[in-house]
């Protein structure tokens, strides 16, 4: 039997994957071009835009990962589209590519329903992001409804995540660039590939041993955190969302 730790550790992955495979999608990229944004551009409109119309360091704030003047760059950048209807759009482009990659798959409709348990009984404290996507309506069909509750998990996952990092002390680029990249979206990317998708300017210092040490413990803790939402769950559903979520990681 899985305990809420242990199932946070375990779903992480397909979590990750079909939380944020989206954002790199067709669907999206279909938008960007319809609406004549670049992809960051549209990237944080729609996934920060639930935050309201705001200015640039605000989204800098949870976006974290990001070089400010990228965040600022990009926001602005997007602003020809409101953030009410970034959202809406995002939030289609999600479940759009849900329906298209989980749509033939079963148990999408419980996997659900076990989501939502999960983020019904998760607390706000620290993850905007999580508690702005988690007011976003659901779609009633289940491949999508599963896809955007993904997201949701993935949203609740990065803002504890930001947390650990900076209450480790970490810069943020430190971070990205200490880590081990072995899960999605960036499969097996080294930091250093991740450090300029995510455009930080280089050359790269490379991360001593303290820094190595802290970045895995930060994952513990951010596990840790993740806990607590499935503590929700009972020990026979948490087994049932992680059996189910394996086709989404072998996928």
């Amino acid at each position: 039997m899985a305990d809420p730790r242990s199932t946070a550790v375990q779903v992480k992955a397909p979590i990750g994957q079909y939380g944020g495979g989206f954002m790199v999608s067709r669907e999206a990229k279909a938008l960007c071009e319809e609406h004549g944004l670049g992809a960051r551009e549209l990237y944080f409109r729609g996934r920060c835009g639930v935050l309201g119309e705001c200015e640039a360091d605000v989204v800098t704030s949870v976006a974290v990962f990001f070089p400010p003047a990228h965040v600022e760059e990009s926001w602005n950048g997007g602003r020809k589209l409101p953030v009410e209807r970034a959202v809406e759009l995002y939030a289609g482009a999600c479940q759009a590519w849900g329906r298209r990659k989980l749509g033939g798959q079963d148990g999408c409709a419980r996997i659900a329903e076990l989501l939502e348990k999960v983020v019904e009984h998760a607390q706000v404290f620290g993850a905007p992001l999580f508690a702005g996507w988690r007011a976003v309506p659901l779609p009633s069909d289940p491949a999508a409804r599963a896809t955007q509750l993904m997201h949701v998990v993935r949203e609740l996952r990065g803002g504890l995540h930001a947390n650990a990092v900076l209450s480790a002390g970490l810069h943020p680029l430190e971070a990205v660039l200490a880590a081990e990249h072995d899960g999605t979206p960036f499969g097996h990317a080294t930091g250093e590939q991740i450090a300029r998708f995510f455009t930080w300017p280089g050359p790269y210092a490379e991360p001593g041993a303290d820094v190595v040490a802290r970045r895995a413990a930060v994952e513990e803790t951010t596990d840790d955190l993740m806990a607590q939402p499935f503590s929700a769950l009972t020990d026979s559903e948490s087994d049932e969302l992680i059996r189910l979520l394996r086709f989404g990681h072998a996928h």
